[in-house]
């Protein structure tokens, strides 16, 4: 079995730690809460979805009083363990929104893309050195079924009205270079790469510039109504607010309607050694793009601005209910198969080692996109569930987090992926049992030329499914 088999000599000497954080200059923890404060917003986790709202709402308003509180310190989680790639989509992809909201695609592509330049916007505003290369994403097909899944693509690119270049398997290899192309189609306007943890502790920087109050190390162990709106506990102090947004994504959610939307799954990452200049030429890659295969197991890659290779995905892992920390953030198992699957596409790359290897939690919903609710007689809201296409997704979520908690309508929560929330995960032991179903059948799919089996079929007629 793969979790007996030895270590992928690649991976002697790569730490068990994520490679963005693990700096010199990453920030100094804030102190905790130790008192009772009063509050006009109370923003509830310090990953990227808190700290654009703290950003949207100090800009927005920049007399009002804003608190956030951070279980344990900002860019811990998800936020500082992804793989840097900032998508324009706000829908998990153009076939997953004409699956969900067809109607509403043409404003949905709008939205996202408005998205992606209020966040450069920000990113230039306020001098957050966040290594951003406007390089694009390109897709690759490593088997013949998904040469025409990527052709479909491009034509539905093409009745947006927007160019993408596709390419065949002479052409994909002249931009990268590895034996297991077979077609591309590269998107140029759509992505970014960041590094994540910059980009967050630059968000991190800039709220406080604007006088936002961030508690590190200061957990929410209660959250209830109080004759001033909103009073959450922490271990050693509490904050009254008038409204409050939720945004912890995984990680648990007091609001009982946010926890039936989200589960938690650990997506697994390698990081390599920089290239030397022999293996960069042995690569190509001159476009410096993001990259995925198209498979339903998927790899994503991307080079580093000292270029590393960031080489992560192909399995997404949910652990018995809802299971998170660090025993889920350490599999040996894949570790070892996303290596092997590194040198076969790239084996010219032969002998390069990697330095980190990490996981990371991601919150999927049931269909693949972030979720939105209200509790607390509409004083709390709270935004959830990017599956994987948070880094920049998350901001377009804040937005809308910001909106519900001060019962604003606009465009953004007329939407009806807005309103309507999610297929909801059943209750253990279901929710395991149909994971792993699901898994397996999308492992099947694979080995069948992309055909999806009773199973699949099922849930796409419902509308639901899982994913990294």
């Amino acid at each position: 079995m793969a979790s007996k088999s030895p270590q992928h000599h690649s991976l002697a000497a790569a730490q068990h730690k994520a490679f963005w954080l693990d700096r010199p200059d990453a920030p100094a923890a804030n102190p905790t809460l130790t008192q009772a404060l009063t509050t006009d917003l109370l923003i509830i986790g310090a990953g990227f979805t808190g700290l654009w709202t703290a950003l949207l709402a100090a800009e927005a308003n920049p007399g009002r009083r804003i608190v956030m509180l951070e279980a344990r310190t900002a860019a811990i989680g998800a936020s500082g363990r992804n793989g840097g790639f900032c998508d324009a989509s706000i829908t998990h992809g153009l076939d997953n929104g004409y699956a969900h909201w067809p109607n509403e695609m043409v404003d949905l592509v709008r939205l996202g893309d408005e998205n992606l330049a209020g966040l450069r916007d920000a990113v230039t505003r306020h001098s957050i050195d966040c290594h951003l290369e406007a390089t694009g994403e390109m897709a690759v097909a490593v088997a013949p079924w998904q040469v025409d899944s990527l052709a479909e693509e491009a034509e539905t690119w093409a009745k947006l009205g927007v160019n993408v270049d596709l390419f065949d398997q002479n052409q994909v290899r002249q931009q990268v270079n590895s034996p297991t192309y077979l077609g591309g189609l590269w998107r140029r306007h759509d992505t970014v790469m960041v590094d994540p943890a910059k980009l967050a502790w630059g968000l991190r920087t800039a709220v406080q510039n604007l006088g936002v109050a961030l508690y590190e190390n200061s957990p929410v162990k209660q959250l209830t109504k109080s004759s001033n709106g909103i009073t959450a506990a922490t271990p050693r102090g509490q904050v009254t607010a008038g409204r409050a947004v939720m945004a912890t994504n995984a990680f648990p959610n007091p609001v009982r309607n946010a926890r039936r939307s989200i589960i938690p799954v650990y997506d697994h990452v390698l990081m390599t050694e920089p290239l030397s200049a022999v293996q960069k030429t042995a690569i190509g890659w001159e476009g410096r793009q993001g990259m995925a295969d198209v498979g339903n197991q998927f790899h994503y890659y991307r080079l580093t601005s000292d270029n590393r290779i960031l080489w992560g995905g192909y399995d997404a892992l949910y652990h018995f209910n809802n299971g998170m920390g660090p025993r889920a953030e350490h599999n040996p198992a894949t570790s070892n198969i996303l290596a092997e699957h590194f040198f076969t596409t790239f084996p010219q790359l032969e002998g390069l080692n990697f330095t980190h290897q990490w996981g990371g939690p991601i919150g999927t919903t049931s269909r693949f996109t972030c979720a939105w609710g209200t509790s607390h007689r509409g004083r709390v809201s709270w935004a959830a569930g990017y599956t994987g296409v948070g880094v920049g997704a998350s901001r377009f979520g804040a937005q809308v987090a910001l909106d519900l908690a001060d019962g604003r309508t606009t465009e953004r929560t007329e939407l009806e992926m807005v309103r309507k929330r999610p297929f909801p995960f059943p209750p253990e032991p279901a929710k395991w049992i149909g994971v792993q179903a699901t898994r397996a059948a999308l492992k099947r799919s694979d080995k069948r030329q992309g055909r999806r089996g009773l199973w699949l079929k099922t849930l796409d007629k419902f509308g639901i499914g899982f994913d990294s």
